[in-house]
């Protein structure tokens, strides 16, 4: 069997996404099943994931809020909407929120599975083909054993560390925004994790100088950029 996505699927409803769990395994696809939008975004952040549907009606955090989240950290991975709702002010909002598909309950299995393939032609990710190995700059970036090879010598990063680079590194040049980055990664964006972040950022920030032509900005009331001249 060809390898298939990854697909992180956000479904509050137990049936329904044991349903689509078991439907979309059949077909080759690797699932991730997430009961509402926070652990979505756990999965999101720690996992490789090449597609995401996200059901509109979760607890916790709706499937729009927690598509707001993903494109605050992420602007290409597809996201298809499952809703009960057609209304044409819902499917704005959906779009708005960053899907590039909205599909309305109930639908066959056939369609979801259309809609997926389609959006995947249409998609500029190609995940299954990257190698985890990233340069920035003169400096390589290893995700998957945390390492990060310097000028100067391979260092181990810390699990945040690996967590905070690899969002930089797959928005290099864009900006990253803070309070998206905090809920992700520690899972809510209080005063003290913020200041932890801080921390990490700065440790980062400390390593990457090693190329002068690599950096860390603060973006004032945003979160951070990381530069690649």
């Amino acid at each position: 069997m060809e390898n298939k996505l990854t697909i992180l699927l956000a479904e509050d409803d137990d049936n329904l996404g044991l349903l689509l769990h078991t439907y979309l395994t059949s077909k080759g696809y690797q699932v991730k099943l997430a009961r509402n939008g926070k652990i979505a975004l756990e999965y999101f952040n720690t996992e490789k994931i090449d597609f995401c549907i996200l059901d509109v009606m979760m607890p916790v955090l709706d499937g729009f809020a927690t598509a707001k989240e993903i494109r605050e950290l992420n602007k290409q991975t597809p996201i298809l909407f499952l809703t009960a709702k057609s209304l044409e002010a819902d499917k704005l909002a959906g779009f708005a929120a960053g899907a590039d598909d909205y599909l309305t309950k109930p639908f066959s299995m056939e369609e979801l599975i259309a809609r997926i393939e389609a959006i995947s032609r249409r998609s500029t990710v190609k995940n299954n083909s990257e190698s985890t190995k990233i340069s920035i700059g003169s400096i390589d970036f290893e995700s998957q054993s945390r390492m990060l090879y310097l000028p100067s010598g391979a260092v181990k990063l810390t699990t945040k560390e690996n967590q905070l680079l690899t969002l930089l590194t797959k928005n290099t040049n864009e900006v990253i925004d803070r309070q998206a980055t905090l809920r992700a990664i520690w899972g809510d964006d209080n005063y003290f994790n913020g200041r932890s972040m801080d921390v990490y950022i700065a440790k980062l920030r400390k390593l990457l100088k090693e190329d002068p032509n690599i950096e860390i900005m603060n973006v004032h009331g945003k979160g951070f950029q990381l530069i690649v001249k």
